[in-house]
């Protein structure tokens, strides 16, 4: 029972691999440089979100070259959320912490995040105070982003924070216990509660490679997360159908007051009719697309499939 007890990490540290050839060699210097002044056992667990270069052979080289490398290889690519939670549901850990593989996420930042769970916090988010090399038009996307979500989530989700952070095995129990599968990790350690705070950090660009994470993988994220986290738009749904009631009813009170008054005024023709049309047509479209988004969620949760499949295990026959 001791060696086995000694086998088991202090430290577990998550990060998701897809596409990540150019960085794997950089970020697991620094990373293994943290990692060999922890006053503990570590863990480096990579997850290959189904990469099509040469990540998978690197992660496999890592992991003969240093025990402390753990990997899951998935079947296909499912995505960052879910390689972040195969990764939770994986570390042994009893501090976890979750960065990133563009080295946006510092890995120098640990210990003082360590230090912060010293103190009794058993969440550490790490905060955005200034995106280095990104187009206003990022910034400006994620600045609003963030107040929107902040203003409309049921739970209060800090700011310009993405899923760099450190959980204490407790919250991380808790997170893999939760079986929804459109997942928003930040979202979901805000909702767990228990003590929270940030360390505050200058985001720098990514070391190598392309962007992972398009415009339009984006916006499916802040779709999900509004939907997962907010029943706001469904009551703007209602909110936009009874303004449409009612300016339905003014423009039927005009028509009428125009046949009777004045017979001969241009807009009551063909033109006023067909902006009507179309106008209560969108309004049924647009609240029609936000149940769908709900629908869509409950359909995902209903059919109950896995969240992911594994090709490849490493590292963890410890």
């Amino acid at each position: 029972m001791s060696s086995l007890a000694a086998n088991v990490p202090k430290y577990s540290l998550i990060i998701p691999i897809y596409n990540e050839q150019e960085t794997i060699s950089e970020m697991y210097r620094r990373v293994s440089a943290v990692m060999d002044r922890l006053d503990g056992e570590t863990e480096l667990v990579l997850i290959n979100d189904g990469s099509r270069d040469k990540s998978l052979s690197m992660l496999r080289e890592l992991h003969q070259r240093d025990k402390r490398v753990c990997y899951l290889s998935f079947a296909r690519n499912f995505g960052h959320q879910i390689a972040v939670t195969a990764g939770l549901n994986f570390v042994r850990g009893q501090v976890i912490i979750i960065l990133d593989a563009d080295l946006q996420d510092p890995p120098e930042l640990i210990p003082d995040m360590l230090e912060k769970w010293r103190q009794g916090y058993q969440v550490v988010y790490a905060q955005r105070t200034k995106r280095r090399k990104e187009s206003w038009f990022k910034r400006f996307m994620a600045f609003s982003f963030y107040r929107l979500l902040k203003s409309l989530a049921d739970v209060d989700i800090p700011t310009d924070t993405g899923d760099f952070c450190l959980m204490d095995r407790s919250v991380v129990d808790l997170l893999n216990q939760m079986p929804e599968r459109n997942r928003y990790i930040r979202g979901l350690r805000s909702w767990v509660g228990f003590q929270q705070t940030a360390i505050h950090f200058e985001r720098d660009p990514r070391f190598a490679g392309e962007v992972k994470y398009t415009f339009r993988k984006s916006l499916s994220l802040a779709i999900n997360s509004l939907v997962s986290f907010s029943r706001v738009p469904l009551r703007i749904a209602s909110y936009v159908g009874l303004i449409s009631a009612a300016f339905s009813i003014v423009m039927a009170c005009l028509v009428l007051y125009w046949r009777l008054v004045e017979p001969n005024s241009p807009v009551t023709g063909f033109a006023t009719i067909a902006i009507a049309v179309f106008f209560i047509g969108s309004v049924q479209l647009i609240c029609i697309g936000i149940l769908g988004e709900y629908i869509g969620r409950i359909y995902e949760e209903v059919k109950g499939r896995p969240l992911y499949t594994l090709a490849e295990v490493g590292g963890f026959d410890r």
